[in-house]
């Protein structure tokens, strides 16, 4: 069992809204409690083919996906490798999320692609993947993973709001966590905005020409999940039963439609969070219009993180995770996933080829 109180580490995120690939340099130190530093972070933009290859990879043979699980190794090894050469970082190991294809709790399933031993032979430095499925097989949700990060590293907030794909909270009161996935977010977002050709909706600029379709925000507002408690997870397969096959979708301007996910998206965060400081990061934190929307809904003190917690927050909780499963101590809790017991997840890959 490793006890090193310093480690230097890659953390690797792909988020759902596939807006490209987080690689984060950072280190972590214990002494009393755990610090962290963020040395240096990249997004790695994907190109339209990687792009169309995850965005519909769920609909192919199972060999296929696993073919393309190694050839997306690969592509995580090769950018973690010229981004440490170009900024002549040394470190300890990769931790990586990989890119959620298919997240089936409730069938005890769950899949993200990303292959460890490619990525290990690709860098030549020991990786760890695979940080989910440990916990769906002791019969959790997988998710949320971040609540462990949120703990040890931002213990100053009571919220920690991630506007990623999904929006995910955790809440800390009386020396207790829970956590879980509260709604769709930049995944619908962007869904909509590319029928308009562009990547994102930059501030929230075509949403707010918009208007609110209060039929549909109603539909929105009264789905079963809403009402659930939790452990609870959102994934892209209940994206296309419960949002995408609504014929709103498909009738509502892009510009109207987003206008409607701005007041949807504003209203299940806001009542969650009253009172205190919540701290807001993920890729929708840069979307001022989104953030407005959610403050005119909620009665806390909004904190928008630093850009490079607001882009590098997940991959350097995905690398602390890592930290954690080397010391051979607990990174997933049951309180917030839902699991038999708390656990230890994540595989370890050690490389046995250079290239």
């Amino acid at each position: 069992m490793s006890k090193i109180s310093e480690y230097s580490i890659i953390g690797v995120m792909s988020g759902t809204s596939l807006d490209g690939l987080d690689i984060v340099k950072c280190t972590f130190k214990k002494h009393k409690n755990w610090n962290y530093k963020i040395n240096k972070g990249i997004t790695i933009k994907y190109s339209e083919k990687w792009i169309n290859i995850l965005k519909n990879l769920h609909t192919k043979p199972i060999s296929v996906v696993k073919k393309t699980s190694i050839l997306y190794g690969k592509l995580i090894g090769e950018e973690v490798r010229k981004f440490a050469n170009k900024n002549h970082f040394k470190y300890d190991f990769v931790c990586s999320h990989g890119h959620t294809i298919f997240h089936q709790p409730d069938n005890n399933f769950t899949l993200q692609i990303g292959d460890g031993q490619a990525i290990a032979n690709k860098t030549n430095k020991l990786t760890i993947s695979n940080f989910r499925e440990l916990d769906v097989q002791l019969n959790g949700q997988g998710a949320p993973l971040v609540p462990i990060g949120d703990i040890h590293l931002f213990d100053e907030y009571k919220y920690c709001l991630n506007l990623g794909g999904f929006a995910n909270i955790s809440i800390k009161q009386n020396n207790q966590i829970k956590a879980f996935d509260i709604c769709p977010a930049n995944i619908i977002l962007n869904h909509i905005t590319r029928k308009v050709n562009l990547e994102y909706d930059n501030n929230g600029d075509i949403g707010r020409q918009g208007n609110c379709n209060k039929e549909l925000l109603e539909k929105l507002n009264n789905i079963a999940f809403y009402k659930q408690k939790e452990p609870k997870s959102l994934s892209r397969e209940w994206l296309e039963k419960n949002i995408l096959s609504l014929k709103e979708i498909q009738l509502l301007s892009p510009k109207n439609l987003l206008a409607t996910f701005y007041e949807h998206i504003g209203f299940q965060i806001g009542k969650l969070i009253v009172d205190h400081s919540v701290l807001i990061s993920g890729g929708g934190a840069h979307n001022r219009f989104l953030c407005k929307k959610i403050k005119e809904n909620s009665t806390a003190k909004i904190i928008i993180a630093e850009n490079h917690i607001i882009d590098f927050k997940e991959a350097l909780i995905f690398g602390f995770l890592g930290v954690l499963r080397i010391r051979e101590e607990n990174n997933c809790l049951k309180e917030v996933t839902g699991a038999l017991k708390d656990s230890c997840g994540g595989e370890i890959n050690q490389p046995f080829l250079t290239n």
